[in-house]
């Protein structure tokens, strides 16, 4: 699904990508780990266009996307979600995911004016989705609540809802779990699971729950230092030494299930 091909990206002197060649399989859940400052998220900043790369190459679906702006990827459906979630605070719920589908004929004044009708039944599909993605993600108790009132683990639940309200192909999940009480992140990895599974969504995730990791990904990634440090199993990847050292601690040695 993604391929990504001696990607560089420098802050002045900074190497906070360097290097980097990584593929993501169309279908997977993909973990990406590595210590802070380790350029995880840089990484996913430049696959998903906020940041254009000092060097390399990224492919969807084999298509060459380097440099693409965000909106030009959403509609080749690669999203991503951030560790602070951006909701429309006065907006309720179910209004949060109406506002997602792009080419809303209502967003043109004269079609308000000349198509009230036409207007009108394109606004009730949406809602007919997006009712259809509360049910999914059980948010049918907080449908109608603004989203600023939420809790941190249903804030998360409704980035991931409006990833379903278009037809994405790869959704870039930033800390999912950051925030999160450890009942909804079950809820949240549920979620991911289902949509994998029953969707075929694939995922690529930053995370810190080495158990949370453990349960949804195969493969993990590791990078450190800007620099892809390994790769395999959540097991193999446990209780790899150089992983151990740069990233779990090297007083961890014997706990390979440690969490960080």
């Amino acid at each position: 699904m993604i391929r990504v091909c001696e990607l560089h990206k420098h802050f002045g002197g900074l190497r906070a990508v360097d290097g980097v060649t990584l593929d993501i399989a169309k279908g997977a859940i993909t973990g990406l780990i590595g210590p802070n400052g380790a350029g995880k998220t840089t990484l996913f900043n430049i696959i998903a266009g906020l940041f254009p790369p000092s060097a390399g190459k990224v492919f969807l679906d084999g298509e060459d996307v380097t440099g693409l702006k965000p909106h030009d990827l959403f509609h080749r459906g690669l999203l991503r979600t951030f560790q602070i979630a951006h909701e429309f605070t006065h907006l309720t719920v179910r209004e949060n995911l109406m506002t997602v589908p792009g080419g809303q004929s209502g967003e043109n004044l004269p079609n308000v004016w000349f198509r009230a009708d036409a207007v009108r039944r394109e606004e009730e599909a949406i809602r007919e989705r997006a009712d259809e993605v509360i049910e999914f993600l059980d948010l049918a108790t907080v449908a109608d609540e603004l989203a600023g009132n939420l809790s941190g683990g249903q804030k998360k639940l409704l980035e991931l809802g409006r990833t379903m309200m278009v037809d994405a192909k790869i959704v870039f999940l930033d800390e999912v779990g950051a925030g999160v009480n450890r009942t909804l992140l079950r809820a949240v990895g549920d979620a991911i699971v289902r949509l994998n599974r029953e969707r075929g969504y694939t995922f690529c995730m930053i995370e810190h729950d080495m158990d949370f990791i453990s349960r949804l990904c195969d493969p993990v990634v590791v990078m450190a230092e800007g620099r892809l440090l390994t790769q395999g199993t959540a097991d193999e990847v446990k209780n790899d030494e150089r992983v151990i050292e740069a990233y779990l601690g090297r007083g961890l040695g014997n706990r390979p299930d440690a969490r960080p």
